[in-house]
């Protein structure tokens, strides 16, 4: 039997970090490594094969570090590179090996939480591009009919602390306006961006408060509980001693202080090198 190891938690910065804390909320036993590609971020506005080159080197960081599951805790990531991912390299480079994302366990389920039929997604430009909600939404609810916003502004805003900024108030009241208009009869939206749940409750004030608002950490710790349940042979693959380790791309220092406010508790990471030789 190959040696335990954490799982490992990718994101394209801090966003990642929101599911992160979750999953460590939900599954406190398990060990994780948190790697946030802070010096090539953002992916959103990237194109495919770049997320996909990007998204691919962190995959192969993650287990020449011997992990065995890896969560791709980025919208932009899950969208512009997951099914490469699991259907051309996988089977190529390590057969044994699972990488999963955010997307299909928030599709799976989001109908459930609709009376009208009618979805809302806010999104990264990038997110919204590839149509990776619409698509995979009407595999589980065909008769669901998603709309979506691109928020451009939205991270930038998030990162350099400008969430109480009063300019804050008109972005997010052009972008819910943009959405209802395309469908009145929205009655779920989704925070379709990691980042996106630390401005949750400045998005709440300006939706109707007959619309539920859901973020995907809770939703993707819940996934992945259930995952493991049903692939023990996965789940014996992850350590278990409550341990997380954090890493980052670009300089420590900023990561800890912003990645702190994403965590919701003291981060120290450590530098990756994401041009490493594979080990695995």
């Amino acid at each position: 039997m190959q040696q335990a190891a954490p799982i490992g938690v990718f994101d394209s910065g801090y966003g990642g970090l929101t599911v992160l804390r979750e999953l460590v909320r939900q599954l406190p036993l398990y060990d994780y490594i948190y790697l946030g590609d802070n010096a090539r971020a953002p992916y959103g506005a990237r194109s495919f094969e770049t997320v996909y080159h990007y998204t691919l080197e962190a995959v192969n960081w993650f287990f020449a570090r011997g992990c065995h599951l890896v969560i791709l805790a980025c919208n932009t990531a899950s969208a512009k590179a997951l099914r490469n991912i699991q259907q051309k390299d996988l089977p190529r480079i390590a057969p044994q090996k699972r990488v999963l994302g955010v997307i299909r366990p928030t599709t799976e389920i989001i109908g459930e939480y609709s009376q009208s039929g009618e979805v809302g997604i806010l999104a990264t430009s990038g997110t919204v591009a590839s149509e990776s909600y619409p698509i995979e939404i009407q595999k589980f609810f065909p008769e669901v009919k998603t709309f979506q916003e691109a928020c451009p502004m939205w991270v930038p805003i998030i990162e350099n602390d400008e969430i109480d900024n009063p300019g804050t108030v008109h972005f997010i009241k052009k972008h819910i306006h943009n959405l209802l208009q395309k469908g009145p009869n929205i009655d779920v939206v989704l925070l379709a961006c990691t980042h996106y749940p630390l401005m949750r409750n400045k998005i709440q004030e300006y939706l109707p408060v007959s619309v539920k608002l859901l973020s995907q950490g809770e939703i993707v710790a819940q996934s992945l509980e259930n995952y493991l349940q049903r692939h023990p042979e996965i789940e014996e693959k992850c350590s278990k001693n409550g341990q997380i380790q954090f890493f980052t791309t670009d300089s420590t220092e900023d990561f800890d202080r912003k990645g702190s406010l994403f965590f919701g508790e003291t981060v120290k990471s450590q530098r990756a090198n994401l041009g490493e030789p594979t080990k695995f």
